[in-house]
């Protein structure tokens, strides 16, 4: 069943859907907003179980995330729309571009993962293990430390205390459910379907996440061109916005429409 997803509008030009990560909330992308929006119709929203978005009535999968993402694109009467999404979101965003292709102007994919070996995958499937034998609490600061640089933690700990609560305020059910999501979804198989021009971006100590896989993304793709953000982890758009923000400005600016 389709979920009516929390959203926000702000900003004028083409449409910009951006599409937030495990555990997150759309307020990962106020500072990206704040420097797209004289350019783009930014449209963000919490995914269904996140933040003021309801709770789904049982599991669901990628497929289902996809179907909530073309709700709210009806629902707002947009045709076109350039598509982009951080860890999970970037692959809600191919997934929804492979169903509907000539909806997609552009897409982004930020600190997203596929071409996993065994190893890779069964890392990701040991962290999910972990939370359900402990709990998701005693898992968090393991979590935490892989988002942010250790340099960051030590200066914002309100911060990573922020991020933590976003996590905690999450039902476990579907916490877990999206982990799932993220830990089985493989678009290796696909990804060379993707026609629409693609910004792959990472950061160059991203475990989950790292550059050898965003390589393989890239390469996949027809029309992908690679940005790799030195020092930084997986929660580029909390820690470094400002960093974040200028490729994808330039990238998305040369493909507007």
């Amino acid at each position: 069943m389709v979920i009516d997803c929390s959203y926000s509008v702000t900003g004028e030009g083409p449409a910009l859907f951006l599409i937030h990560g495990i555990g997150a909330r759309r307020a990962t992308f106020a500072g990206l907003v704040e420097g797209l929006k004289d350019h783009f119709t930014c449209v963000t929203y919490d995914l269904r179980g996140h933040g003021l978005s309801p709770l789904p009535d049982g599991r669901f999968g990628l497929e289902d995330l996809v179907d909530d993402l073309e709700a709210l694109r009806r629902r707002l009467g947009i045709e076109q729309a350039h598509f982009a999404g951080h860890s999970l979101g970037g692959m809600i965003g191919p997934a929804y571009a492979r169903r509907y292709p000539d909806r997609v102007l552009s897409l982004g994919l930020y600190s997203t993962a596929a071409f996993r070996t065994e190893d890779d995958s069964q890392k990701v499937r040991a962290v999910v293990q972990a939370m359900r034998d402990k709990g998701i609490g005693p898992v968090l600061d393991t979590l935490t430390a892989r988002w942010f640089t250790d340099e960051f933690a030590a200066a914002r700990p309100d911060v990573i205390d922020w991020r933590k609560q976003q996590v905690v305020d999450t039902d476990a059910d579907v916490f877990l459910n999206v982990f799932d999501i993220y830990a089985e979804t493989e678009m290796g198989p696909w990804l060379h379907e993707i026609a629409a021009p693609a910004l792959v971006l990472t950061g160059e100590n991203d475990g989950g996440c790292n550059p050898r896989l965003n390589r393989e993304i890239a390469a996949a793709m027809p029309n992908a061109e690679l940005v790799i953000l030195d020092a930084l982890k997986h929660a580029i758009f909390i820690e470094a916005t400002d960093r974040a923000l200028p490729p994808i400005r330039d990238f998305l600016l040369r493909h507007r429409g």
